[in-house]
This record gives structure tokens, C-alpha cells and sequence, in this order.
């Protein structure tokens, strides 16, 4: 049997980040992938046959992935910045429209001003959003070390009073609560709630307060929330982490499929081979390490997700009901529909209740507005839309027409902010088709082994130690020794970031 010092379950960028950091540091690392390909979630695609247009197949953004990570593997990795932050047509009148330039506080002002009848809802949303940058900004360089005490984390997260004062309110108080005593506008509302909501399914008023540690997530990126663009799409990403990997002197296998993992002797099983190793590494969703063993190592329920993904490419981009902003800036940034406060608590009732939302909140992201390399010389002038459908669980798309159903709820959704059918400037490929690809969470399980869909694998989780006795780990520990969770999963997991990569590798080398 072949022996090496780790072993890496999933191929993924947050294996990949794993094997890259083991192997630089002189270790014999194996990583094992199950598809043909690297990358999982991070991956591009070009899913329209003869059309030369790499999408960002599941994952679209790069918010978490922190700056040391892309220098201490010296990647070749380039990612932009978008200036529009986002664009939300008002769903009372979609001739006008709430937008919220980065680079141009006065402009956002006067759009806040016009959208809402005054200024007070801006500046509560100045007041929100620079207390989370202060927060932002000492929470996420504690990500790469080994865990906090939640009395640790809080004397770094606020350290001003309105940074204290949100800190106290985010980590005790259902988000919904903290929206209503913040703003008053419906839309405005909406816009901040949709940060707790992306990839989450709940109530904003649970008390549970996944939705408060979802948004906290969103918002603490690099330090300052802003959600990039990778230049060649997300196979940039995993391609440059699989080719640092390799430098180092890491094997990567795919098209093997793991079939049982021995804790006690380090042994990872599949069909025809076996080799084994002093750690085991999963990259895999908790879900599916558990239903390798024989006593499972995370435990809890089945997880899912709540979401539809939809990619499109267009021949140009649609004309807005909204004349007075140019479609290249409204879909510049994050493209909100149907995102109000009281829309998406309407969608979640009937999500809740087993029905496909009337009209579906999604926002979408144009990423050949910042990065046209990712369509070929015979594209030019051609657009891709990605587009994330909130509040779309797995259990909506048991019956043959449900996913149909839904496509064309969010299709619908989006042609009402519109003055044109979105079918109108869909491009079609060489066999006369429309160039719409469209994934439910059930197809996501299948295709990258998110459980249910789950683009976190799990529930997301507070970015401290639970107990006493963890402080100081790295939140990827089991209570296998050998085996670490090096995939989102991990406390401190979720979103393109290669963190819980680096935690489990930083577990391992400091032993």
C-alpha cells in the first residue's frame, strides 16, 4: 500500500490550498477528486455547446479568499473590484431605482434620496455599514489563526461604540429585529437582508441567528466586504492552487471516487486502490466524510441549501424600465430583483410552505463587465449573466416540472424590471438552442457533493471557539486525531477563501 504523510479527500480550492501549504513545507501529500476534473464549485465552464464563453459554472465571486494566502502560495491570481456595489429596481415602479456607486458617496446619496423621500435611511445605512467595516476589519485577519474565545473576538471586533453596539445587537439579536430598529424603507430593508440570506435558508427573525452569522460572513471579506471578480473566471482560481500544489510536489488523482476511510490506521479506500497516510484531509462536506466511516466525525442533520443558479449568455444586455441608469452600470455590480424586505419574508412563507416562490428573489451578477477575457474574439460585444435565486430549498424540486416551474418564476421576475423579455437578447448556440443553463440545489449534490445543495456543505458557524477547550484550535479538528476538515464545512468555512485549507494544513505543521 502507498504511504504519504497526508491525504486530502476532494479537489476542491479548499483541498488544493491544503495540499499546496503541506507539500511547500516538505510533506508527501495525495489528493484524491472524484470528478475528471480539479476545482469543484470553483470551476469554469463552458456549458453552451460551440459558444466560446467560460461561465463561472457554480461559485461567481471571490469575497473571503484573505491576501496572504494568494502570497504565501505566490498565485497567479488577479481579482477586480467592482465600483457599483449594487443596483435594485423598485419593485412598486421599476422605472427607478436605488443605486449604490462605491466610488461616488454623493450620487448614492441623492439615489437613496430619491428612491426612499429622504436622507435618513442613507445615513442609517452609513452608520450600519461603517460599523461593519470597523468589525470587518478585526475579525478577518483572526481568520487564519488558531480560534478566539467569544469575549476575545468581541474586544477585537468593536472598538468603537457603534462597532460595539452592532457586535452586541449581530450576536444576540434575529436580524430581522436589528433591520427594523435600523431603516425604515422597504427596499433598503431588503438590500441589507439579503446579505443573511445568500445561501441560507431562514427566517430573518429566527432566533437561531443563522441568518446574522450568514451576513456576518458576506460583509468581513478582506476586511472590507467587497466581493471580487477573479480575471478568467473561478477556474483561474482552483487552476492557480492545483498548479502551486503540484510545484510543491503534490499528487493529485481524479476520477477517483473515496469509498471508506479507516481513521485508526490513516487508510483511505476506493475501488481498485488504497493508500494511507499520517492525516486525512476532507475537503468533502461533513455529510459525506460521515457516511465514509464507521462512526461518523461531525454529525447533525442533513443539511441543504436554498437556492437556483442560472447562467445565461446574451447576445447584449437588456434595456432597464429605468432609463436614467445604463444597463453596463446597473449590471455592474450586484443586480437585485424582487429583494425587498417584506418580498423575501413573502417567498420564505411560501418556500416554507412547500411552494415555489409566485415571484422568486435573485440577484444577478454580469462578470464580463469587469472581465471580458472569459468569452472568446467571436463573442465580443456578447454578455454573461449568473444569477442566484434566494429562497429555493431542495425539497420545492421533488415533482418532473418543478425546476421548469421555477426557471420560468425567476425568468418572469426579471422581465418585470425590464423593457424587454429577457428571451428576446438570449443568445442561442450552434444547434439553434437558447444559451440557459439552470441548476437546482439537488442537481448542485450531484454534480459537486453539496449536500442538499448547501453551497457552506453546512450550517455556517460563529467565527470563534464554541468551548473553553477549543480556544486555540483550529475549528477543523475532529474527534478522530488524524482526520481534519479542510473543506467549507470548517468553523471559519463557506465562500471561495481557502481558509479552512490553510487552518487544517496549519493544524497539521504545527504539530
Amino acid at each position: 500500500m502507498e504511504t504519504y504523510d497526508d491525504i486530502v479527500i476532494g479537489a476542491g480550492h479548499n483541498g488544493l490550498t491544503a495540499a499546496a501549504y503541506l507539500a511547500r513545507a516538505g510533506r508527501k501529500v495525495l489528493v484524491l477528486e472524484r470528478s475528471d476534473h480539479i476545482g469543484g464549485a470553483t470551476v469554469s465552464a463552458r456549458p453552451f455547446p460551440g459558444m466560446d464563453a467560460r461561465l463561472s459554472r457554480y461559485s461567481y465571486l471571490v469575497s473571503l479568499m484573505p491576501r496572504q494566502i494568494i502570497t504565501d502560495l505566490d498565485l497567479d491570481i488577479t481579482l477586480i473590484r467592482r465600483r457599483y456595489s449594487s443596483y435594485t429596481p423598485l419593485p412598486a415602479d421599476p422605472t427607478r431605482g436605488l443605486l449604490v456607486d462605491t466610488a461616488d458617496d454623493v450620487a448614492t446619496a441623492a439615489s437613496f434620496r430619491a428612491a426612499t423621500g429622504s436622507d435618513r435611511d442613507h445615513a442609517a445605512w452609513q452608520n450600519f455599514y461603517g460599523a461593519m467595516a470597523t468589525i470587518a476589519e478585526g475579525v478577518f485577519p483572526t481568520m487564519l489563526r488558531p480560534l478566539l474565545s467569544a469575549d476575545e473576538m468581541a474586544s477585537i471586533a468593536a472598538t468603537d461604540l457603534d462597532a460595539m453596539d452592532l457586535w452586541e445587537q449581530l450576536t444576540t439579536t434575529p436580524l430581522g429585529t436589528i433591520i427594523d430598529g435600523a431603516f425604515t424603507d422597504d427596499v433598503v430593508r431588503g438590500i441589507v437582508a439579503t446579505d443573511g440570506l445568500i445561501g441560507t435558508f431562514a427566517d430573518l427573525y429566527d432566533p437561531s441567528l443563522l441568518q446574522n452569522i450568514c451576513l456576518l460572513y458576506h460583509l468581513i471579506g478582506g476586511g472590507t466586504g467587497d466581493w471580487d471578480v477573479p480575471v478568467g473566471g473561478m477556474g483561474a482560481v482552483s487552476g492557480a492552487l492545483a498548479a502551486a500544489a503540484v510545484a510543491a510536489g503534490a499528487e493529485i488523482r481524479t476520477g477517483i471516487e473515496v469509498a471508506a476511510v479507516d481513521t485508526d490506521g490513516g487508510r483511505v479506500g476506493w475501488p481498485g486502490g488504497a493508500a494511507a497516510a499520517e492525516y486525512i484531509h476532507a475537503a468533502c462536506a461533513p455529510a459525506v466524510l460521515d457516511s465514509l466511516l464507521d462512526t461518523p466525525a461531525v454529525g447533525g442533520p442533513p443539511p441543504h441549501g436554498a437556492q437556483l443558479k442560472i447562467n445565461v449568455l446574451l447576445r447584449r444586455l437588456p434595456k432597464l424600465r429605468d432609463h436614467t441608469v445604463a444597463p453596463g452600470v446597473a449590471f455592474s455590480g450586484t443586480f437585485h430583483i424582487h429583494e425587498g424586505f417584506e418580498a423575501l419574508a413573502q417567498s420564505h412563507r411560501e418556500a416554507a410552505a412547500g411552494s415555489i416562490p409566485t415571484t422568486p428573489p435573485c440577484e444577478i451578477y454580469c462578470h464580463t463587465l469587469s472581465d471580458p477575457s472569459i468569452l472568446g474574439s467571436s463573442l465580443t460585444g456578447m454578455h454573461t449573466l449568473t444569477l442566484f435565486g434566494l429562497h429555493m430549498p431542495p425539497q420545492l424540486f421533488t415533482s418532473a416540472d418543478a425546476k421548469d416551474q421555477a426557471v420560468q418564476a425567476t425568468l418572469a421576475a426579471l422581465d418585470s424590471v425590464l423593457d424587454e423579455p429577457i428571451a428576446d437578447v438570449i443568445a442561442t448556440d450552434i444547434n439553434g438552442d437558447p444559451c440557459i443553463e439552470a441548476k437546482t440545489p439537488l442537481e448542485l449534490e450531484d454534480a459537486v457533493g453539496l449536500p442538499g445543495g448547501n453551497i457552506f456543505h453546512r450550517p455556517l458557524q460563529w467565527p470563534w471557539a464554541p468551548t473553553v477547550d477549543t480556544v486555540g484550535t483550529w475549528g477543523v479538528e475532529t474527534a478522530h486525531p488524524r482526520l481534519l476538515i479542510a473543506g467549507a464545512g470548517a468553523r471559519r468555512g463557506g465562500g471561495v477563501s481557502g481558509i479552512p485549507g490553510h487552518n487544517a494544513a496549519a493544524a497539521v505543521l504545527e504539530r
